[in-house]
């Protein structure tokens, strides 16, 4: 793995604006221009108690990927989703490592996503599972799945 690559957690209000801005241009980039899909990417839920963001940043300050964590359920479970890497920094195994700490950091909780479809055997990989029936998303065939708790690091 590159040792020059950071990986950083945050709420959005301990986030340094540029940083966030760099987060919020990375997603945009990926889901509304590679993907061609208008929708409201920033949702109202990037600032939710609860909420956080993780990311994978070069020493020169630039974001590589990054994912959001969401409480769902009342807690009991967590959702990861926003999940992006860059085009120029994709097949460096970036988005694993970022995806072995978002699980971490679910402490032994449920987690759900709802995974773009062709990605369903990358994300089984990681110990999901299909959870329900394939539907569009912005155009995009998208499946739910869940990773039991029982599957996650910290729980007895």
């Amino acid at each position: 793995m590159d040792s020059a690559v950071t990986l950083h957690r945050s709420r959005l209000a301990e986030l340094p604006a540029t940083t966030w801005h760099r987060i919020t241009t990375l997603r945009q980039n990926v889901f509304v221009v590679e993907q061609e899909c208008a929708y409201p990417d920033l949702d109202e839920r990037d600032d939710e108690p609860g909420a956080e963001h993780l990311w994978l940043q070069e020493a020169d300050g630039s974001v590589l990927a990054t994912l959001r964590l969401l409480h769902e359920d009342g807690g009991a479970a967590r959702r990861i989703g926003r999940v992006a890497t860059r085009r120029d920094a994709r097949g460096r195994g970036l988005m694993a490592r970022l995806l072995t700490a978002g699980i971490e950091a679910c402490s032994g909780r449920a987690i759900e996503i709802e995974a773009q479809a062709h990605l369903q055997g990358w994300y089984e990989r990681f110990g999901f599972a299909v959870s329900g029936a394939e539907f569009l998303e912005d155009g995009i065939p998208h499946v739910p799945m869940v990773r039991p708790a029982e599957r996650n690091p910290g729980t007895r």
